[in-house]
Order: C-alpha cells, then structure tokens, then sequence
C-alpha cells in the first residue's frame, strides 16, 4: 500500500479536490503506521483528528483491528463522531452515557469487530467489562487524545489518565501507538516519551494562534467582574465561552447575564438532570442562540465550533497549559477572536487551596488503611463514621489509594491489597512544587508588558514564538475597556447581596449508631444561607464583624428580615433564639437585635457545654456526635411557653 497516495485520496473524498495536508499532517499519518509510536503536538484547529481518523480508515482498509480512542469528555466525543462518520467509520462512543442493554450490545459488536472506531473514556475503560472486552478485540491502533492529561501534574483531574502507560506497555508491538495535544511544554513531552518507551516520533508544530486577542482585566473583588461582563460582552463579536472554576459561579453569572438581557446558559458537571440542561446549553450555543455558554472545565478541551468568537476567564486557570488549551477554542476559523484573562487576589487564593489540596495527607491515607487493617471491608460511609476528614477528602483518598493499588474495591466494600503502600512525600510535594511554578508562570502573564502571545507559547517551549500584534500589549491599548461606572458595581452588588441558597434539610442521620435511628422522624424545614464567609458583600460584613469588629454590621440586620418577615408571618413564629457560644457573644447579641427588629421574643433556650469547636468537625457523622452532646434543652423551664 502507498500510504502516500492512499492518505491524499481519503483527504480529497473528505474535503474536495483541492483539499491538501497541513504541514506534518502527513508526516504524522505516516509515522502512527510505520514508527509505532507518535506524538503529536499542534496547536489547536491544526487537525489532530485528522491524522487518526486517516490512520484508522487506511488501517481498516489493510484489514487491521478496531482504532481505539481514549477521549476525556462527552462533548469531545459526540464532536470526533459527527466528523468521523463523513469517512464512513462505524463509530461508538463509551462512557458514563452508555447504560446496561445498550452497553452489552455494544461490547458484543467490539469483541465481533463490528466498530472501525471507538471513544472511550479513560474511567470506563477501565471498568471491568470494557476492560475484559479489549482484551478479546483486535486492536488495529490506540490512540491518547489530550494526551498530556497523562502526565503527572494532571494526575488529581483524571487519574485513569496515568493508568493509560499500563496499557501501552501491554500493546503487542506491531499496534501503533498515536497521543494527540495542543499543549505540552518539554517537560510534558519527555514524562510522556517515558511513558511511551522513548523511542517515539514527535511531530511538534507552532503554537501561536494568529487570530487570538489577548487582553488581561485585573479585578479587585467578584463584583468588578460581575460589572464588567455584562458592561462588555456585546462589543465582543459573536458568540463565546466564559470558564468559571466553579457550577456556583456558572449559574450565577449565566442567570445575572440574562437578567441584564444578555442570552446565557451554563454548562457543568452535575447528575442526569445537569445533562439534560447541558445538552440544551450546547445545542442552542452550537446555533449561536445565545451570547455566551457559561461552562468550567468540562468544556475545555477539543470542542470544536469554528466560529467562537471570544472567551473570558471569569477566573484564572491553574496553569499556562490549561489557559492556551482554554482560549484555543475561540478564533478557529474566523479572522480574529478575543481572549480575555480576568485576574486577581481571589485567584490566588483559589489556587493554593487546590494546590495544598491536590493530594490525601499522610495521616488521611495511613488513616484509612488502619481501618481497614482493623475492620476488613468497609463501605466508604462506614470508613467516614470513624475518620474525622471530609467526604470529599475521603473520596480523593480512596481514588488515590485505589490508584496506587493500596486498596482496592469490590462492590461498594473497600480492602486492603496485598501491595504494601508507602506514602512518597517527596514525590508528592515535588508535583506540587512544579504545579506552584506552573501556576507563577500564569500569574506572570498578568504583569507582562511584552506580547501575550510570545510569552504564552514561550513557556510552552515553542521556538518559533513571536510577537502576534494583537494582544493589548501589542497594540499598547486595552482591547475592551476595563472601566467601570459606579452604578455597574452597585447593580452587580446588588444581585450578589441579593441570592439566597437553600440549606437542604437531612432526612437520615448520618450512619452512625449512636443516635439508635436511621430515618429522622421530624425533618427541619429548608434553611435560608444569606451570604458564603467571605464572598463580597454580605460574606464580607461576617467576616469582619466576627474578627475585627466583634459585632455584626446592622446591614445584617436588615437583610435578615427581608428574607425572614414572610416566613414568620405566614407561620406565626412568636419566638427566635440562637445557638449559643462559651467564647463569644455576638451571635447572640445579633439574635436580640434580629428580635426586635421583627417584633418576636427572644429566648435563651439552649445550653451549651464545653466541646470540641464544631469547626474542627470534618464530616457529619463528628459532626452530629458533637453536637449531639454538646447542647441541651432544659425543659422545665420552658414548659408552658
């Protein structure tokens, strides 16, 4: 076969007679079926998917096994399928979306090599069906798409993702090998050659993006944000994304947009409720219906919607990878797009939470193991009944610990295994020390007064980084205007002082035995959380009243009883009282100033007694065992109130 010619026709049938190969698409073609393993490093829009739908439609041709395509998010995959069924590839896509009948049908056809192509995500591939069902398949090509996620400094977002060079060193060496990525500096690069076994062809392009606008917006607080976006984003052209760290702020900023009259929607991760609203977002996003798609990270990598025509960063990514793949999705096939980098101290302060966050502590991972040492198989909520650490915390100790084969799983029961675990604190705070470099690397950008651009590709490791003549510091002017008018601040205040979270009610009592019940028989009703410490506007007013005033500010006072004088009416609630301190008074003072304010009595009805600071409670079930003999109720006294 001429791979040569055989590559052109497929290019022409797909994109016209005219159609020609990108500079090292072929290259690339011709090294997955000849060299076995390649990495591929191109910037975004350059056609990475190109190069392995070409390889698994010539392989195919010869005769040759299922491409297999280790792809990280959904809306990756439902792109690469649209775009490889115009080459006639009979294609399946699995993931989490795939359910029981469907998913054994689906399994069957891969063992009968009835799919040229599949995607799957690295967590389910790894679950135990998919994973017996590869070893029954042939195999014609495995290919890492966002192949740098299976370096080290991402191995907290995907942890699968560094379970994938298990794999690869199992391959039979006659099956290529193909990673794809816009983004990897050498020190990504050389950890996957590693991975890979080093002898590995790396077809690594230009990274500039010449139709990218970059622009850095510092902000004091979250309200400047607010006010600048809705302010702003109508003088950018098209339609775009805003990335938020977090689904909160995605719901916010989307509901505040179109209460200024902007069309918005958000996109994150959530249950089958959130997938149905993703959908919608993306379908109306994908026909330009709204102005902007409020997404984290879930849209981050690979969508592909040639039109985009801006991003904003809400908040900064955690490195200079994430933020160029993040702004690589703007700008692909129109003439010129914006990238707005939103910047401030909230940012930090963000990401060294994540940062000292990113691994189990020591005595979490020797915790969990003693349990298990000393109870055999425990089911996670057993484990956190008898470990004072968070679910979450528990969660990425288990994952953890199930990564480094410590522990494994069966059912919903976790054991030790036979492999002994020893803690690698030096290995772990060398991540951590290269992910806090990587983030000062990004926090520099903000300071630059050089091209954007260059300096962005630069730390990637790129040699061909040149000044774009487009950013803000090119053209030594702001792209968009970074002022703002009092009125926009207060108007953004406004809303954020304005949103109330339900507290959900719990209706089981935590597993634990010491309450002698499973089911709480008398429910409260659903609480009202006026502000988050700290946040800007109310948060803020906590925060200060409870540390450097030792008195909360009367605006308190008023907020309460807009959010509480209808519920009081309506109930014909005559009395309020607090929950008591030994340290401090000012929660109680508050509580009398709340009283006479809504006309109801006060009365002092709890007693505290010397405990624990509920604080240092981790989880619910310290947490209710605290409480639980921390107060009490002196009945006689209130009798006939």
């Amino acid at each position: 076969m001429n791979i040569k010619n055989e590559a052109i026709k497929i290019l022409k049938r797909l994109y016209g007679e005219d159609a020609k190969f990108r500079s090292g698409q072929y290259e690339a073609i011709e090294a997955t079926l000849t060299n076995k393993r390649t990495l591929v490093v191109q910037k975004t829009g350059w056609g990475k998917s190109l190069v392995y739908f070409t390889a698994t439609k010539l392989l195919r041709d010869a005769g040759r096994g299922t491409t297999i395509v280790v792809s990280p998010l959904l809306v990756l995959m439902d792109n690469q399928i649209e775009a490889a069924t115009k080459l006639n590839l009979r294609c399946e896509a699995f993931n989490s979306s795939l359910k029981d009948d469907c998913r054994v049908e689906a399994l069957n056809k891969l063992r009968s090599d009835q799919y040229d192509l599949i995607f799957v995500t690295p967590e389910t591939l790894f679950k135990n069906d998919v994973y017996t069902a590869l070893q029954e398949t042939r195999i014609g090509l495995f290919v890492i798409d966002e192949a740098h996620c299976i370096s080290d400094w991402g191995n907290d977002f995907r942890l699968d993702y560094s379970n994938l060079h298990k794999i690869i060193g199992a391959m039979p060496t006659d099956v290529p090998v193909l990673a794809t990525t816009a983004t990897a500096n050498n020190r990504v690069v050389d950890d996957i050659k590693r991975q890979f076994g080093n002898n590995v062809f790396v077809s690594r392009g230009p990274l500039t993006r010449e139709s990218l606008a970059i622009q850095v917006v510092k902000m004091k607080d979250r309200a400047d944000r607010y006010a600048w976006i809705p302010k702003n984003i109508n003088k950018l052209p098209g339609t775009g994304i805003i990335y938020c760290l977090t689904h909160t702020d995605c719901v916010r900023l989307s509901e505040f947009l179109v209460y200024n009259g902007i069309s918005a929607m958000p996109y994150y991760s959530g249950n089958e409720e959130t997938d149905a609203q993703n959908a919608i977002a993306l379908e109306k996003f994908k026909n330009n219906e709204i102005k902007a798609i409020v997404a984290t990270i879930k849209l981050g990598m690979g969508y592909d919607k040639g039109d985009i025509g801006f991003v904003i960063h809400f908040q900064m990514p955690s490195n200079i990878v994430s933020y160029y793949q993040q702004i690589g999705r703007a700008g692909r096939n129109i003439e010129k797009a914006y990238a707005i980098l939103m910047c401030g101290k909230e940012d930090d302060d963000i990401h060294e939470y994540f940062m000292n966050e990113a691994f189990p502590t020591r005595e979490e991972c020797y915790g969990v193991i003693s349990l298990l040492e000393r109870y055999g198989g425990m089911t996670k909520s057993e484990i956190n009944c008898k470990i004072n650490i968070s679910g979450s915390r528990l969660t990425k100790a288990l994952d953890f610990l199930e990564h480094e084969e410590a522990i494994y799983r069966d059912n919903y029961k976790y054991y030790l295994s036979l492999k002994k675990y020893i803690y690698n604190e030096e290995h772990y705070n060398e991540i951590t020390a290269q992910r806090k470099k990587e983030y000062e690397q990004l926090q520099a950008l903000t300071e630059i007064k050089t091209c954007y651009s260059k300096y962005i590709v630069s730390c990637l490791d790129d040699l061909s980084a040149h000044d774009c003549g487009n950013c803000a510091n090119c053209l030594h002017s702001d792209l968009i205007s970074t002022n703002l008018d009092l009125a926009d601040k207060e108007r953004a205040l406004r809303y954020l002082n304005s949103i109330t979270l339900p507290i959900t009610p719990r209706k089981r009592w935590p597993n634990d035995s010491f309450t002698g019940h499973v089911n709480i028989d008398v429910p409260n009703a659903e609480g009202i959380c006026l502000s988050k410490y700290n946040d800007v506007g109310y948060g803020a007013l906590v925060r200060e009243g409870k540390y450097n005033k030792h008195n909360f500010d009367d605006r308190l006072i008023e907020r309460s009883v807009q959010a509480l004088k209808g519920i009081i009416e309506a109930n014909g609630i005559k009395h309020v009282c607090c929950v008591p301190s030994l340290r401090s008074d000012i929660v109680k003072d508050f509580t009398m100033k709340l009283a006479t304010a809504l006309g109801i009595e006060f009365i002092d009805c709890l007693i505290k007694s010397n405990a624990e600071p509920q604080k240092a409670m981790q989880n619910s079930a310290f947490q209710c065992r605290n409480a639980w003999g921390s107060f009490s109720v002196p009945i006689a006294k209130f009798r006939g109130s």
